[in-house]
């Protein structure tokens, strides 16, 4: 029996998801909203906001969808879900009250302290007067975050005084993110490889994904400020299958049990930033959604029906499918991104070569939009080039040859995406 099928969001993660949907033997007609460009070759785009609610709403009901897939986590945080189940529809996608992992650090810290689950030590400022006196006795280097959600700038590493006095002032003074900033987590700095496990959960059985590494920083060599991501790959040599069943048993089990303890039930898909330290793995950060760019490595190395998964966990069935099944090699994914991201960056510039990528190269649209017929820049982010192959050198070099396919002006990204696995 077909299935219709809605995803919210409109970047290059919603891209993967409706180009990995459109390939299940269930999919009906497949809609996107508000979609991009790339979204539109495989889904109907529909100009809905992802925080429209009523709007999503009315085009679940004429549309006879069956089932939504909520992408980005803004309209996770805002209880899209909760209406949407209170109203009888399948969601995959976690509630307002389970949300909260993200979009409140001091809770999701709340939540691991009361596990015990490994994490870096951290101090809550509710005043700026409060964060400038830690400043001043903390060692350095050490790391500001946001409390609540920022789009992926409200973390900063900070080498020096100055340097954290000043992100402090940005964020509660001169409230350069908003209400996210209102209150700060000052955090010890964590060395180690980064590594993200995904898990998806129905609020009981827990599916694991690939493990992948991302990359925040700008510039080649960790260098420049964080970003969303500038790239990413799967699978990391250092994270094998007992490194994800300690992840899974020490991190994401417990914060799961202690949700569940709290009455907070938890459907989607759970992803646990991780460093490995000389002291072992300890938990950066949690979001409540997949990952951008790690979905668009590890989707294209899914070999289960990644409709019947998320159909599943949405109703609370994650019983009925068996153990993931995953294509042999690797994959690895280039943000291809503007030239001044992530600060104002150029928007409506055209892009080239999108209809000449090697061969086996797929191309995940983030920040475009259509301009008279043609595919324009449209965001920070603006593409994600991806290549899968037996080995990751040969997924990197079909990545790369991907990523110098296309051409735009001022582009810039990472030309060591992976290069420590090769």
């Amino acid at each position: 029996m077909s299935q219709n099928v809605l995803v919210i969001g409109s970047g290059a993660r919603e891209h993967a998801m409706v180009w990995k949907l459109a390939q299940s033997s269930r999919i009906g007609t497949l809609f996107c909203a508000p979609g991009n460009p790339g979204a539109a070759e495989v889904a109907q785009n529909l100009d809905i906001g992802v925080n429209d609610v009523e709007g999503i709403w009315s085009a679940i009901e004429s549309n006879n969808i069956d089932l939504t897939i909520v992408g980005p986590e803004d309209p996770l945080a805002a209880g899209i879900a909760d209406v949407l189940q209170e109203r009888g529809h399948p969601v995959f996608g976690p509630s307002k009250a389970a949300a909260r992992i993200e979009s409140s650090k001091n809770w999701a810290k709340e939540i691991m302290l009361a596990r015990n689950v490994p994490t870096g030590k951290a101090l809550r400022c509710d005043t700026l007067e409060a964060a400038l006196n830690h400043i001043y006795d903390a060692q350095f280097p050490l790391v500001l975050k946001a409390d609540g959600l920022a789009a992926g700038k409200g973390v900063v590493i900070c080498h020096e005084r100055a340097e954290a006095e000043a992100a402090a002032r940005s964020m509660m003074q001169e409230k350069t993110l908003g209400s996210a900033g209102t209150t700060v987590l000052i955090e010890e700095f964590l060395s180690g490889v980064e590594v993200s496990l995904l898990a998806v959960t129905d609020g009981q059985r827990v599916l694991p994904l690939l493990p992948a590494c991302d990359y925040k920083p700008l510039k080649t060599g960790d260098r420049g400020p964080n970003t969303g991501g500038m790239g990413a790959y799967t699978p990391p040599a250092v994270a094998d299958n007992a490194w994800v069943n300690t992840i899974l048993n020490d991190v994401i089990g417990p914060v799961l049990a202690e949700m569940n303890d709290r009455g907070i039930s938890y459907r989607g898909v759970l992803y646990a930033g991780v460093i490995l330290t000389e002291n072992g793995p300890k938990v950066l950060e949690f979001n409540c959604r997949f990952g951008d760019p790690e979905t668009q490595v590890i989707l294209p190395m899914l070999n289960t029906d990644f409709l019947e998964l998320c159909d599943a966990t949405a109703r609370g069935n994650l019983s009925s499918i068996p153990a993931l099944e995953w294509h042999d090699g690797a994959c690895v994914g280039v943000v291809l991104a503007a030239g001044s991201y992530p600060g104002d960056y150029r928007k409506g510039a055209p892009i080239f070569g999108l209809d000449n990528v090697p061969e086996g190269g797929v191309v995940f649209h983030a920040g475009t939009a259509s301009q008279n017929g043609a595919v324009v820049t449209n965001g920070g982010r603006v593409l994600t080039a991806v290549g899968r192959g037996p080995t990751m050198s040969a997924a990197r070099d079909l990545a790369y040859r991907t990523a110098t396919s296309i051409t735009f002006p001022d582009a810039q990204y990472r030309d060591d995406i992976a290069l420590r696995e090769v």
